[in-house]
C-alpha cells in the first residue's frame, strides 16, 4: 500500500476519528443506530490516519502528499 494522505489529511482525519468516537461513546451525543455508525466511522478515520492511505482516494485518484 502507498501513501496517498499528506500530513494534514492524516491529522484531520484522527482529530475527526477522536471525535467520533467520543461523541459515540463518552459524550452521548448519539442514540441507537448512530452510536454504531459514528463509531464506524470514526474507527475508519483512525485507520486511515495511522496508515497514510485512502482506498477511495486511490480509486478516484487523488493524492494529497507530496511524495
Amino acid at each position: 500500500m502507498t501513501r496517498n494522505m499528506g500530513t494534514v489529511d492524516r491529522g484531520l482525519r484522527a482529530l475527526v476519528g477522536i471525535v467520533a468516537l467520543a461523541g459515540a461513546f463518552l459524550l452521548g451525543w448519539f442514540s441507537g443506530w448512530l452510536v454504531w455508525a459514528a463509531a464506524v466511522i470514526g474507527v475508519v478515520m483512525l485507520a486511515t490516519a495511522a496508515t497514510g492511505n485512502c482506498p477511495l482516494y486511490s480509486v478516484i485518484g487523488i493524492k494529497t502528499c507530496k511524495t
